[in-house]
C-alpha cells in the first residue's frame, strides 16, 4: 500500500483497517530505512498514526504542518512523494533528516533546533490570517520541546489572539498514560465536538446579565476540568485544552482531529505516544535509540571525544567538590552519565533550556562553585546573549564544555557547530581553546579549570586516535605548540584539522602549528613563523569568517607583515548533510586542498 502512495490525498479515501494496515508498512519501512542511513527512529516510530491522522484530515500545503525539531518528519516524508528517496536520507545530496523549506512544498518550515514550533506556526497563522486566508496551522511538539522557554513565550502570545492555531502536544513521557482510556477518550471527544462547544459559548452568553453567576459557573468548569484533565495552564493562558488521547489509536485520531478542525481559535490536543512504538528494544530504552549511526565499516575502538569528557569531569568532581555539571537535557550526548550517578547532587540537567543553563551557571559562580556547562556548539548560539551578558561581561568563572564543533555529518547545517569560533572570539575577557586530540582535551580542560574567568574548551564529533588520554599536564596560556618543522610554509591548525595539516606537512615539507587557543593567540609564535617563511595557511573546521585563521590576519596586518596567509575554512554558505569525511573533502578541509595550495605560486 505505502508504495501506491505518492501525496497524501491518495490516503484520505481509506478505511481504518487500511489506515492501520499503512501504519503498519510504514513502520516497517522506517525500520529497514534507518537501519542504513542512520536516523532518528524512536521518536518516528512513536508519530505515525498521528501523522496519518493528519494527513487525513488536513490538507497540505494548504494547511500548514510544523515539526519541532523535525526529526519526527519521517512519515510527514514518506506521504508527501519523498517514500522513494528515504534511502537517500541524511545521505550528501539527498533528503534531510529534518523538515526543509526548499525539499517540498508540504514542509511548511524548517527545523533541526527544538521549541521553535509553536512561534513559527502562529506566525504563519496571523499571516493566513491578515491574508483572509481560513487554513489551519498545526505545530506538533514533544513534551520536551515543550520545556524551552521559546515555547512558553509564544504560548503567552498564542493566547492573547483569534489565530486558527492547533497545536498537538506529543507527550511520551509514561508518566501520565494512566490518563488514557475510555473516559479521557469520551471527555475529549465530548468536549471538542460542536455540541459542548455551543453550550459553553451560549450558556455564558445567557449569564452575561448575572455577573457572579456567570462567574460562578467560568471557575467551576474551569475547576472540574481541572480534577479530571491536565490542562489549566493552557486554560489560562487562553488556549482551549483537549485531551489526553492515545496518539496510537487512529480512530480516535481522526474523529478529534475532525472535530478541532472546526474551531478556529488556539487549542491545544495533548496525546500519549510511546517512543519506538512497535519495536519492543526502542520502546524499552528509548534514548539509547533517539539517533541511530548508520552502518560503518570503522574499526575505530579509541574512545570519542564526549567520553573523555565526561572521564575528566568525573575526576576532577573527585578532587574539587566545588565542581558542578550543567546539561541542557543532553546527559548522554554529552558524556555525563557516569557523572550524573555518581555526583547525583552537583548533576543540573534543566531540559531543553540553553539560555536558562548558562545564566544559571553564572549565578553558582557568584558563590563560589566552579559550574562546567556541557553544550554542544550548535546550542549555544541560543544561549549566546547570556554568554555575553551574565557571564562575559561579569567576567564569572564559568568553563563551557563545547562538543559537536565544527562539521558534525549527516544532521547537517542545523547541527554544524561552525560558527563558534567567530561568534566567540569577538566576546571580551574569555579564553578560548580548540585541542587537537582526545589527550589534548584532557590538557584543556585541566588548563581551563585552573583559570578564573569564562572560559571556552571546543571539541569535535568523533574520536581521535589516542588511547591514553588523562594526564594532569597544564598548557600555557596562549602557548601554541609545533607539530612539526618544516622549511618555507606553515600551516596554523585549529582543533582537530591537526592530522590532515601533518598530512599536507609532510609533502610540502612545512611546519605544523598546532595553535591551541584561538584566544589569546601565541603571537610571540607567530610573528616569528611570519618572518622565517614565505608562506602561511591556516585551517579550521569553522568558517572562514571571523575564525582562528581571520585571528592570525588580523595580527598580521596590525603589525605590518606582509607573508602571504590563506584561510581554509567553511565558505560562507550552509553545509550539506553528509559524513564528516565527505564534507571535509566537499569543503576542502583535506590535506589535498592544502597541498595545492602550498604548491601554487
Amino acid at each position: 500500500m505505502l508504495d501506491q502512495i505518492n501525496n497524501p490525498n491518495e490516503i484520505k479515501n481509506l478505511s481504518f483497517d487500511e489506515l492501520s494496515q499503512l501504519a503498519n508498512e510504514m513502520r516497517i519501512a522506517l525500520i529497514e530505512n534507518t537501519q542504513k542511513t542512520g536516523g532518528h527512529l524512536g521518536s518516528n516510530l512513536g508519530t505515525v498514526e498521528l501523522t496519518i491522522a493528519m494527513h487525513f484530515v488536513f490538507n497540505t500545503p494548504e494547511d500548514s504542518f510544523i515539526w519541532d525539531v523535525g526529526h519526527q518528519a519521517y512519515t510527514h516524508k514518506m506521504l508527501t512523494g519523498r517514500n522513494k528517496s528515504m534511502s537517500t536520507l541524511r545521505k550528501i545530496y539527498g533528503i534531510s533528516g529534518f523538515t526543509k523549506i526548499s525539499e517540498s512544498e508540504h514542509d511548511a518550515f524548517g527545523a533541526g533546533h527544538s521549541s521553535t514550533s509553536i512561534s513559527a506556526a502562529l506566525g504563519i497563522s496571523l499571516a493566513n490570517k491578515l491574508n483572509q486566508k481560513i487554513d489551519t496551522t498545526i505545530a506538533v511538539i514533544g513534551d520536551g520541546a515543550l520545556t524551552g522557554g521559546m515555547a512558553f513565550e509564544a504560548l503567552n502570545h498564542a493566547g492573547d489572539t483569534d489565530a486558527n492555531l492547533l497545536i498537538i502536544l506529543n507527550d511520551n513521557d509514561m508518566s501520565i498514560s494512566k490518563n488514557v482510556g475510555a473516559l479521557s477518550k469520551y471527555l475529549t471527544r465530548l468536549i471538542s465536538g460542536k455540541i459542548y462547544s455551543t453550550m459553553k459559548t451560549k450558556s455564558l452568553k445567557l449569564l452575561e446579565s448575572l455577573p457572579r453567576l456567570q462567574d460562578f459557573a467560568k471557575r467551576s468548569e474551569e475547576h472540574l476540568k481541572g480534577m479530571i484533565l491536565p490542562g489549566t495552564l493552557f486554560e489560562e493562558l487562553g488556549i482551549d485544552y483537549f485531551g489526553p488521547i492515545d496518539g496510537h489509536d487512529i480512530p480516535v485520531l481522526v474523529k478529534t482531529l475532525q472535530n478541532l478542525k472546526n474551531h478556529s481559535k488556539p487549542r491545544i490536543l495533548h496525546i500519549i505516544t510511546k517512543k519506538g512504538q512497535g519495536m519492543e528494544d526502542l520502546e524499552n530504552s528509548p534514548s539509547k535509540f533517539h539517533g541511530i549511526a548508520p552502518p560503518t565499516s570503522s574499526k575505530n575502538k579509541y574512545p570519542s571525544y564526549s567520553k573523555v569528557f565526561g572521564k575528566w569531569l568525573c575526576n576532577m568532581a573527585e578532587k574539587d567538590t566545588r565542581l558542578i555539571g550543567i546539561t541542557p537535557a543532553m546527559c548522554e550526548g554529552s558524556g555525563m552519565v557516569q557523572f550524573s550517578e555518581n555526583y547525583p547532587e552537583r548533576y543540573f540537567d534543566v531540559a531543553i533550556a540553553e539560555q536558562h543553563a548558562v545564566t544559571l551557571a553564572g549565578g553558582m559562580a557568584t558563590k563560589g562553585l566552579k559550574p562546567v556547562l556541557a553544550i554542544y556548539s550548535t546550542f549555544l548560539q541560543r544561549g549566546y546573549d547570556q554568554f555575553i551578558h551574565d557571564i562575559a561581561l561579569q567576567n564569572l568563572d564559568v568553563l563551557f564544555a563545547i562538543d559537536r564543533a565544527g562539521l558534525v555529518g549527516e544532521d547537517g547545517p542545523t547541527h554544524a557547530g561552525v560558527f563558534d569560533l567567530s561568534f566567540l572570539r569577538c566576546v571580551p575577557n574569555i579564553v578560548l581553546m580548540a585541542p587537537s586530540s582526545s589527550l589534548e582535551l584532557y590538557k584543556a580542560l585541566n588548563t581551563a579549570y585552573n583559570i578564573d574567568g569564562p572560559k571556552c574548551v571546543r571539541f569535535p564529533r568523533g574520536t581521535s586516535h589516542i588511547e591514553n588520554f588523562i594526564s594532569d599536564d597544564l598548557i600555557e596560556i596562549g602557548k601554541a605548540n609545533i607539530a612539526r618543522d618544516g622549511v618555507d610554509i606553515a600551516i596554523f591548525s585549529f582543533g582537530s584539522m591537526l592530522d590532515k595539516a601533518l598530512e599536507a606537512g609532510e609533502s610540502l615539507n612545512a611546519t605544523v602549528i598546532d595553535m591551541r587557543f584561538i584566544k589569546p593567540l601565541d603571537e610571540k609564535l607567530i610573528f616569528k613563523i611570519s618572518k622565517s617563511h614565505i608562506k602561511l595557511i591556516s585551517i579550521e573546521d569553522n568558517v572562514s569568517a571571523g575564525g582562528g585563521g581571520s585571528a592570525v590576519n588580523e595580527l598580521l596586518q596590525q603589525n605590518g607583515i606582509k607573508t602571504p596567509l590563506s584561510i581554509v575554512g567553511l565558505p560562507d554558505t550552509f553545509t550539506e548533510h553528509g559524513s564528516q569525511e565527505e564534507l571535509y573533502d566537499l569543503y576542502g578541509l583535506n590535506a589535498e586542498n592544502l597541498i595545492n595550495i602550498g604548491n601554487k605560486k
